[in-house]
């Protein structure tokens, strides 16, 4: 199995928590490193070229990828009227357009051996929206869209497709928020607290898994009830 962006946050705990369950696990990477245990692979998901190498390699060392979790993804906040079109199309070629090169790399080997499980990483403010998220907003609201898409074209191979949206997680980009920023977002989210990157990869983890195998085309929130109604 697969998970994109691998070396921190989200993404590494995803890859621990497979791998952990025994799941031969590979994880693409820009920098820093992957969990030991797991392949790593130095991929940008905006290169076609770099993508097919990290399959290969990927293919090479541990077989087929039956299950994939693409979760690399960047941001480029600012609001609409200061964000440039680099801003824009950064955002996009990577969380969306990146994503599809890595699906679409990954999905005739799914076809042919009939099983495979695409799990795409989005967000709650793909669905909630969030001022000077718009880049950003707008490729994980995309993410659904191709999820759903995938799901009506390789149902019949045994292969589902679906969405993970996660609320505000607890990683290294928000440790460094202020203290009030943090109440705040604790104030709007029912169950009161932040998530944990734990939180995320079981649902991944359960999606992947053999009681998932009628469920495709969803988006599974994990944001404590933030974007419930979205």
């Amino acid at each position: 199995m697969l998970v994109t962006g691998g070396s921190k946050g989200i993404g590494r705990a995803m890859a621990e928590a497979f791998r952990d369950a025994g799941y031969k696990v590979a994880a693409t990477y820009r920098s820093g490193g992957v969990p030991d245990g797991v392949l790593g692979v130095t991929c940008d998901i905006t290169d076609q070229g770099q993508v097919d190498q990290a399959f290969e390699t990927i293919e090479a060392e541990l077989g087929p990828v039956e299950v994939l979790v693409a979760n690399a993804g960047v941001t480029r906040d600012t609001l609409l009227m200061r964000m440039s079109d680099d801003d824009w199309d950064t955002v996009i070629d990577t969380n969306l357009t990146g994503t599809f090169r890595v699906v679409r790399r990954a999905a005739r080997p799914m076809m042919r051996g009939r099983f495979g499980r695409v799990i795409l990483i989005s967000s709650v403010v793909g669905l909630l929206g969030s001022p000077g998220q718009l880049n950003y907003a707008s490729s994980k609201s995309a993410l659904v869209g191709m999820a759903r898409s995938l799901a009506r074209e390789l149902g019949s191979r045994n292969v589902t497709a679906n969405v993970v949206a996660p609320g505000f997680i607890e990683t290294d980009m928000t440790s460094v928020l202020p203290e009030e920023t943090i109440k705040g977002y604790k104030a709007r989210i029912p169950v009161g607290r932040l998530g944990s990157v734990d939180d995320v990869a079981q649902a991944a983890m359960f999606l992947a898994g053999e009681h998932a195998g009628y469920i495709t085309g969803a988006v599974i929130p994990v944001d404590g009830g933030l974007g419930m109604g979205h």
